[in-house]
């Protein structure tokens, strides 16, 4: 016994031994012999015929096996266990800070889309040879829609929005209630879509709270307030400004506008638009959340009107 435990080595007899746990269990008939027709496997100092669960050695060594069992599997499980929550705590802080690096929403105000309950408005400026030639590029097959024909537009009414100071209302009515199509013809001159005029009413106009009348006087008023700079009444060439440049032109031909109270918009090359904010009396207003968005481009272009 002791030769064979040096030449052979610890790990090997415990190995050798579950091995000839397990083949015992298996193969073990009710009588205590092997059902394998090659008879029991037989330790080296066990008489033929004896039980092996009656030799003290086997006993001993059986004992201590199963408890090696044991522990080894307590440890794999609690092992797993720390391995599983280390994982679910760094899958988790991985997504809280994928989630942290997302731009936020504003948070919703408790008057959502509440008509006529909001803080100020945005007047939103399109510069209409800008949402052409971008018309063109997109399909240039397209017969060219009324803002795009043979008028020259330059800075026409994309909306008179409705806002919060953080976030805004949309759709408070729905549906929406009838717009007369003599209400739509008579801002063509300002608006020149009628899928716009109807798009805007639906949309922000019926958060105002007025009637839809009503609320289109609104809008001839809020444009009436803002001047146009002169510069970008007649357009003849193509143009390149800088956001800034845009600012400053409106801030001088608007005396009480700021640079806090408009943002500048834009697409990858244009300048596609000018958003000024007013108050429900319709008086120039900052509006940080607005003019945060403003435009950061280096350089943009504005297209001359067309026929130019």
């Amino acid at each position: 016994m002791h030769r064979y435990w040096f030449h052979v080595g610890p790990v090997a007899i415990w190995s050798k031994l579950l091995t000839w746990i397990a083949r015992s269990k298996t193969t073990h008939s009710k009588r205590g012999h092997s059902l394998n027709q090659k008879g029991p496997v037989l330790c080296p100092h066990m008489k033929k015929g004896q039980h092996p669960g009656h030799h003290p050695l086997f006993y001993s060594q059986f004992v201590l096996a199963s408890r090696f069992r044991s522990m080894w599997g307590l440890v794999a499980s609690r092992v797993w266990r720390v391995l599983m929550i280390k994982f679910s705590f760094g899958a988790a802080l991985v997504a809280l800070l994928l989630f942290a690096a997302l731009p936020q929403a504003p948070a919703q105000d408790a008057r959502q889309n509440e008509a006529g309950q909001f803080d100020f408005y945005v007047l939103s400026l399109s510069w209409s040879p800008s949402f052409c030639a971008a018309a063109a590029e997109r399909d240039s097959s397209r017969a060219p829609t009324l803002q795009c024909g043979a008028r020259p537009y330059s800075f026409v009414v994309h909306g008179l929005w409705p806002q919060y100071d953080r976030g805004f209302p949309e759709y408070c009515q729905v549906p929406a209630p009838r717009l007369d199509r003599g209400i739509v013809s008579s801002m063509l001159d300002l608006m020149p879509a009628p899928h716009l005029v109807f798009n805007e009413w639906d949309k922000h106009g019926t958060c105002s709270g007025l009637a839809p009348r009503a609320y289109f006087e609104v809008v001839r008023k809020a444009r009436a307030v803002v001047k146009i700079p002169p510069q970008f009444m007649d357009l003849q060439d193509s143009l390149n400004v800088t956001p800034a440049a845009v600012e400053d032109a409106f801030k001088a031909a608007n005396p009480g506008l700021s640079p806090n109270g408009m943002a500048i918009g834009c697409d990858k090359k244009r300048l596609t638009e000018v958003r000024i904010c007013l108050s429900k009396e319709l008086q120039f207003r900052d509006c940080t959340e607005v003019a945060r968005r403003s435009c950061t481009r280096d350089q943009l272009v504005m297209p001359p009107l067309r026929g130019s």
